[in-house]
């Protein structure tokens, strides 16, 4: 699958369901949970390509190792990434952080949200290039 193609079809599924599960359990305003479901997966994206491209030139099994290990790493990134750039836009039910005063959305919503995305884009990715 050409990059532009697998990049399209990645925001096509990711944005979204950052945007439903940002907006809607972390109470984080849809245009900015669809902005943030966007820009971790224009700075995730890229890597992830050039990575598994290099990977792939050795054998299965060595490419679907590394295929695991980056998708994790990916979802723990983007899980990080989507913290960082909702952090303070959420509504003050969500949760202060009593230190510094910012509203932060819980870690295992991130968490949730990166790998729901990652695994539903992995998923159409696969189906896409049957």
């Amino acid at each position: 699958m050409p990059y532009p193609l697998a990049l399209a079809l990645t925001l096509l599924v990711e944005v979204p369901l950052y945007t439903a599960a940002l907006a809607g359990l972390g109470r984080v305003r849809p245009a900015r949970a669809a902005l943030a479901g966007a820009a971790v997966n224009g700075l995730t994206h890229p890597v992830l390509w050039w990575s598994l491209r290099h990977a792939a030139a050795g054998p299965a099994a060595a490419y679907w190792t590394a295929f695991a290990l980056a998708e994790a790493s990916v979802c723990a990134v983007e899980a990080v990434l989507a913290g960082l750039l909702t952090a303070g836009r959420a509504a003050p039910a969500v949760g202060t952080d009593a230190r510094t005063g910012t509203v932060r959305l819980p870690g295992p919503l991130l968490a949730a949200a990166s790998l729901t995305a990652n695994a539903s884009s992995v998923l159409v990715g696969m189906l896409a290039a049957r």
